[in-house]
């Protein structure tokens, strides 16, 4: 037998959460043939690796990547990180499926610019991607506010019953099409107007295509667990799973209360099929907000279309400078970007250790000052969590970036490493792995990231270059590309 690839004496860690173990792991075309004790098989190209982990490339489940790796099909942001496959459409907002009819509303404005949505379709959007060849994989959930957008006047109202069956006929199109499921984000003003009844509505589409039900809560600091209530009942409606995104207990006051909401996880999982995802860092990234301006804690303003030469400084430095209140700078700033130090460290901790959190990026990278985990979430997961404070063993953290992820969002054949499957793999030094990445310097590739394989195609390597663009558009399990 010839293959294309061998890996010899790798420690194989293979995502389904079980022991690791040593291998020889051989490739040929785009999928993994044989995985066996010593495979003497006559390889195009032998990668020996003692001492090195193998393991299936990284799902981040959570991104705004949507235009992104399109415009930018290297993709080193993530790509550099181990990861081969990113979920776009999280919080409410997607590029699939978008029609703008005047200016880009908040928070699609974090997406890209009016003459970069030109994706009316979810067949339109993978196109596009085939065509660009990125680097990396990409699955798509349509947005709520996507679709509020498309066919609302105002944003800031509940849709009408009309409204409401012209956005069930849009994701139901999307869905036959391929799209893993819906999205929201009733946090942000453009979707907080939203009745939860619109929202278990757009749900009952979700079911017949088997989709999932991602959310950016209404509310993540004081009303969380009635947020909380809102999304599982919302999936009990459309009888789908449920996918708390980025989940936090934000605002000083609400510190310590991921005790509570995991509690009610817990209760909630014997009624429903329930997950969530994190990332790890005590600091959250979006647009400036006036509901969240506050003197309890730190705010750094990443960008500013009106001030951009305040970027990089505090909200409260703003403030002095100009002599005006904290609420007042931020109007002047409007429209903005921001990092809010809003969380703490234990919570962060509690909910990545919680059996059912996948681990996503939430990274902005249109940001010109990024929140560091664009690109180094997931190895700061394996590295300093993992490996330095010793969270979990690193067979569970890479089970939470990649068997569990996979079947979460139900990506056949990714996310384990097994004969038949996919050759999505990461090869990384578990003893150098870290993220590089840092809030003064975010654009930092990870350190101890070897080697990155795409769909059988060696695609970043130790000199921290893309040399390869092996990516697919993945459609839902059992959707057809319409003809």
């Amino acid at each position: 037998m010839k293959v294309d690839w061998l890996f010899k004496n790798v420690t194989v860690i293979d995502g389904s959460g079980g022991p690791q173990y040593r291998a020889d792991v051989a490739v040929s075309g785009d999928k993994i043939v044989e995985i066996a004790p010593a495979i003497t098989a006559q390889a195009g190209q032998v990668i020996d690796a003692a001492g090195r982990v193998l393991a299936p490339g990284f799902i981040d489940v959570h991104t705004h990547d949507d235009i992104n790796v399109i415009r930018m099909p290297d993709y080193l942001p993530k790509i550099s990180q181990g990861i081969t496959t990113v979920i776009v459409g999280n919080c409410g907002i997607s590029a699939a499926s978008a029609t703008i009819p005047g200016e880009v509303p908040d928070p699609m404005n974090l997406l890209g610019e009016k003459a970069q949505f030109v994706y009316p379709t979810v067949d339109a959007y993978a196109h596009a991607l085939e065509a660009a060849r990125p680097a990396i994989n990409v699955g798509t959930l349509i947005g709520h506010t996507t679709l509020r957008n498309n066919h609302m006047d105002s944003l800031f109202r509940a849709a009408t019953p009309q409204e409401i069956a012209q956005m069930r006929q849009q994701l139901r199109h999307a869905l036959q099409q391929g799209a893993l499921g819906l999205s929201t984000g009733l946090a942000y003003a453009t979707a907080f107007n939203a009745p939860t009844e619109e929202v278990m509505a757009l749900a009952e589409e979700l079911a017949a295509e088997n989709g999932i039900y991602t959310t950016h809560l209404r509310s993540e600091f004081e009303p969380i667990l009635e947020a909380l209530d809102e999304a599982f009942r919302i999936g009990r409606h459309g009888n789908v799973p449920v996918v708390v995104s980025h989940h936090k207990c934000a605002g000083a006051k609400n510190w310590g209360r991921t005790r509570e909401t995991l509690a009610f996880f817990d209760a909630m999982r014997k009624r429903q099929e329930i997950a969530c995802d994190c990332y790890p860092y005590s600091a959250s990234s979006s647009t400036l907000d006036l509901k969240q301006v506050t003197d309890e804690f730190d705010i750094v303003i990443t960008w500013s279309q009106p001030e951009p030469e305040q970027a990089g400084k505090t909200l409260s430095q703003i403030a002095a400078a100009w002599g005006v209140s904290l609420s007042e700078a931020a109007k002047r700033l409007m429209p903005a970007g921001a990092i809010y130090y809003n969380m703490d460290e234990q919570d962060v901790r509690r909910v990545m250790q919680y059996p059912v959190t996948m681990i996503g990026s939430d990274g902005l990278p249109n940001d010109p000052m990024p929140h560091p985990r664009l690109w180094g979430a997931f190895p700061r997961v394996l590295g300093h969590y993992c490996r330095d404070e010793q969270l979990f063993p690193l067979t569970t953290a890479i089970h939470k970036m990649t068997g569990l992820s996979a079947a979460r969002f139900q990506l056949p054949q990714r996310g384990l490493i097994k004969t038949g499957y996919f050759a999505d793999l990461v090869l990384f030094d578990p003893e150098t792995v870290r993220d590089v990445a840092s809030f003064a310097d975010p654009k930092q590739p990870a350190a101890g990231i070897e080697a990155v394989m795409v769909n059988g195609v060696m695609s970043y390597g130790q000199d921290k270059k893309v040399i390869g663009r092996a990516g697919r558009f993945l459609r839902r399990q059992n959707a057809k590309e319409q003809v």
